[in-house]
């Protein structure tokens, strides 16, 4: 086997494929990386349809796939395919499932200090492949006043969607929550303009909600801003703008702890840009507050 296979199959055997992908960026052709860039940015779903569908999406050609795939170690797309549905099925597996993954090989440290390293390392590698450009694109189209903003979560998410509704109210106005019950999505899909927002959160197992609603919302000339997990929710193929978290902890469920940081880290750079308004936004609730007498005053 030549040296460069050989070294591939390794590499294949040590990593994800999304891993993979990164770390040959630098080696390959730039159709190969054009084609490779594609699939990482929407990933894995660009990679599941057929060959001809993967070619003709990233404007490339079949061989180009080819060489592509066997570069990373495989025989052809079919194995690619293969390998790359072993790990949507890990993505997708349920709590109980990834229990019993983690449980048996757990080191004999305490949880606290194990949760805490995997909790840093999953921020460090989510803040450390964002691009600061999108970031900032991202921001000022929540800063924008002309455009209001609707923001849905998923079954886990959605309590990050409630805090993110609940900061962006003081820091401009017309942004609303919409509710995970379907019943609530045409009124809002109503109330839908074009140039609008749609921030949508979805993390592994990936629900039809968040997919449908996106769907239709861009159907209307909605811009969607997306946070999700390193896997890519569905719903990247109508995102404007797609985030991916870290969320693997030895736990049987998911953190969002990476996610909860930028998404304060975003508001943080929305207030910057709208300050202005903000400020007065801010000190006319506070008068508010101390009116209708909310909180206890300290002593």
């Amino acid at each position: 086997m030549p040296p460069r296979r050989a070294e591939a199959r390794r590499r294949r055997r040590l990593s994800t494929i999304e891993e993979l992908m990164r770390s040959a960026l630098p080696d390959l052709t730039r159709a190969e990386r054009q084609l490779a860039t594609h699939i990482l940015r929407q990933y894995p779903v660009a990679a599941l349809g057929s060959i001809t569908a993967l070619a003709k999406a990233a404007d490339v050609s079949t061989p180009t796939v080819v060489r592509l795939v066997q570069k990373l170690g495989f025989k052809g797309y079919p194995d690619f395919q293969a390998g790359l549905r072993g790990e949507v099925e890990a993505m997708l597996m349920s709590p109980l499932a990834k229990h019993e993954r983690w449980a048996g090989g757990v080191p004999d440290t305490h949880i606290l200090n194990r949760f805490a390293d995997a909790v840093v390392a999953n921020l460090e590698a989510t803040l450390g492949q964002i691009d600061h450009a999108e970031f900032d694109a991202a921001a000022r189209l929540l800063a924008d006043p002309g455009r209001r903003v609707f923001v849905l979560g998923g079954r886990i998410t959605h309590a990050l969607a409630d805090y993110f509704v609940t900061m962006m109210k003081v820091t401009r106005p017309e942004v609303m929550l919409m509710s995970d019950m379907s019943s609530t999505w045409p009124p809002a899909l109503l109330d839908m303009g074009k140039g609008d927002i749609l921030l949508l959160f979805d993390i592994r197992r990936y629900e039809n909600t968040v997919l449908q609603v996106a769907e239709m919302a861009v159907e209307q000339g909605v811009e969607v801003v997306l946070m999700t997990d390193r896997w890519i929710s569905p719903a990247a193929v109508h995102a404007r703008h797609t985030f991916s978290c870290q969320i693997e902890v030895p736990s049987a469920w998911d953190s969002t702890v990476a996610m909860l940081v930028l998404l304060e880290t975003l508001i943080s750079a929305v207030q910057s840009l709208t300050w202005e308004q903000t400020e007065e936004r801010m000190k006319r609730l506070e008068e508010l507050y101390a009116r209708s007498r909310v909180f206890r005053r300290h002593r």
